[in-house]
């Protein structure tokens, strides 16, 4: 792989499309028709909160409900024609890049949403940082396929300072906005498009002279980048929707994917350890103090916190003997020790015999939520401390991808404030 930075001619090219927007007479309001990216709707719960609070909520196209697959995604793209057609969903006047701006309390986060050309990780202009699932990029692919449309984007970092995009958002901010909305999440949203060719033009020079580390959505890269593959021809599937975040300025916060094992009971979790880790029970003690004690122990090398049974066990320490039998020895030291390459590899590979199937394992971002599902079906919650993101850009510019579902970088761009259909571009 190439690990240099990219030449000026060779970088991240940005390009504007007509965005896809509601129309805010047409809907109850646009906070109403947002959600999370699909990965992060936390199933059903969420699913069944977003659908009812509004007919027209973005997550009946990325999340269409239907008996088979097949059906599902063409269920989301009669939606979609149907929400264009009413007047739901509209494009606009003119090719755009998009300022988007997210905010709460102390944090702020601004970036530039475009398509962006698409290049193969060994390009090195485009890093991911995370393994993938083929099923879940085929249940992707198909649903873009069918709907002929990029229906959320993804979320990408760079390292610009101070240079042509950062000047762009700074004056863009200072006009009035497309559209603003609060969450029920408390962030504030405010979108802007850049249609004026001098700014353009200097977002354009700025970009390319970048690579950019995929934060969120290496699925849905690994799908764009299938559906190219399909459209042998240059044209619009050589582009995917990103949200482009310079972190150097709007640094990202970094959090952790927990896992929630459907079939396996705490006890037999923890029976499966034996000496190989020190285990502690952490009675009477609350989900937030029992993830700063999980803090605490991360700090000297591999922690885990299990829940589930209504308490919570911090399993630490694990033995060297077992993890020089268990841990790939082909990988830098930094992949090596990584949490989630010792769950995989040591806990769910050789002691536990848990395949990384869906009916297995899910993924789960929010750490109250996940418990409380481990509670409810039996299961365990693995609760997860997060990876630094200096670690995480080492590894990607190594060329070495991290345990799917490592990290967890945010805030996430709000799906449906702006789509992209492929027939437009």
């Amino acid at each position: 792989m190439n690990t240099r930075g990219p030449a000026a001619d060779d970088g991240l090219h940005l390009v504007p499309f007509r965005g896809l927007r509601y129309v805010p007479e047409r809907v109850g309001s646009l906070a109403a028709v947002t959600s999370p990216p699909y990965d992060v709707v936390v199933r059903p719960d969420g699913l069944h909160h977003l659908e009812s609070a509004d007919p027209h909520n973005i997550v009946r196209l990325i999340l269409p409900q239907a008996i088979s697959p097949g059906t599902r995604h063409r269920k989301a793209a009669v939606t979609l024609d149907r929400w264009l057609a009413d007047g739901v969903l509209a494009p606009d006047p003119e090719p755009a890049l998009y300022v988007y701006e997210q905010s709460s309390g102390d944090i702020l986060q601004r970036g530039i949403i475009g398509a962006l050309e698409l290049t193969t990780p060994a390009e090195g202009i485009v890093l991911p940082h995370e393994d993938v699932m083929p099923h879940v990029v085929e249940d992707r692919a198909a649903l873009m396929r069918t709907t002929a449309a990029n229906l959320e984007p993804l979320l990408l970092t760079y390292r610009g300072g101070v240079d042509g995009p950062a000047d762009v958002i700074e004056r863009t901010v200072q006009r009035a906005p497309l559209l603003a909305t609060t969450t029920e999440d408390g962030f504030s949203h405010r979108l802007w498009a850049i249609t004026d060719p001098a700014e353009l033009a200097a977002v354009s020079a700025g970009l390319a002279e970048h690579q950019a580390l995929i934060a969120d959505g290496h699925h849905r890269w690994a799908t764009y980048l299938r559906l190219r593959e399909e459209h042998a021809q240059p044209g619009p599937w050589n582009y995917g929707l990103v949200l482009l975040i310079d972190t150097a300025r709007y640094p990202l916060r970094v959090r952790a994917i927990h896992r929630l094992l459907h079939r396996l009971p705490v006890a037999d979790a923890l029976a499966a350890l034996g000496d190989d880790f020190r285990i502690r029970r952490l009675d009477d003690t609350a989900l937030p103090e029992a993830m700063a004690s999980l803090a605490s122990a991360a700090a000297d090398g591999n922690a885990f916190l299990f829940a589930g049974d209504g308490t919570f066990h911090l399993v630490d320490r694990p033995a060297p003997a077992l993890l020089s039998r268990t841990v790939p020895e082909d990988r830098p030291e930094a992949w090596r020790t990584l949490d989630a390459t010792v769950l995989h590899a040591t806990l769910l590979d050789h002691l536990w015999h848990i395949p990384d199937a869906p009916e297995d394992i899910s993924y789960i971002h929010d750490t109250e939520a996940a418990v409380a599902q481990a509670e409810r079906r039996g299961g365990t919650a693995v609760l997860m401390h997060p990876v630094r993101e200096d670690v995480v850009r080492d590894l990607a510019q190594q060329g070495v991808t991290m345990p799917r579902k490592s990290t967890s970088f945010g805030p996430k761009p709000a799906t449906g404030l702006v789509l992209r259909s492929l027939a437009l571009d």
